[in-house]
């Protein structure tokens, strides 16, 4: 029997521990991966985040798998920080999860996405 996206939304964030825009920055000052997911034109309408990491939804598990032949040289293994971001947070929690699914322990996202980063007056480029 089909779930709800609301279901789908519980499940998926069950296993994340998601962060606040504050606690997020601070982590990507630590060296955490900030990975921005939001579609090219939300980035271009709303402004790109300092030193995060842009991957396209659609190639995500493929760039961050710690198993993938494609993954970037920032996954150096299955315990990397990863903290994704959307545009409002939904979107971000499903990929985490996948992510963590797939080896990624340390997957989590950022709870408002960049609507809340941008709220907290944290720092956006154009």
């Amino acid at each position: 029997m089909p779930i709800t996206l609301d279901e789908l939304l519980i499940r998926a964030r069950h296993d994340l521990v998601r962060i606040e825009p504050a606690r997020a920055a601070a982590e990507l000052a630590g060296g955490a991966l900030l990975v921005d997911i939001r579609p090219a034109d939300q980035r271009s309408e709303g402004g790109a985040i300092p030193g995060a990491t842009v991957i396209d939804r659609n190639v995500l598990e493929w760039r961050l798998a710690p198993d993938s032949e494609w993954r970037i040289d920032a996954v150096a293994g299955a315990d990397t920080r990863v903290i994704l971001l959307c545009n409002e947070g939904y979107s971000s929690s499903l990929a985490a999860a996948t992510l963590k699914e797939l080896g990624l322990v340390n997957a989590t996202d950022v709870i408002g996405g960049f609507q809340a980063w941008k709220a907290a007056g944290l720092p956006v480029e154009p």
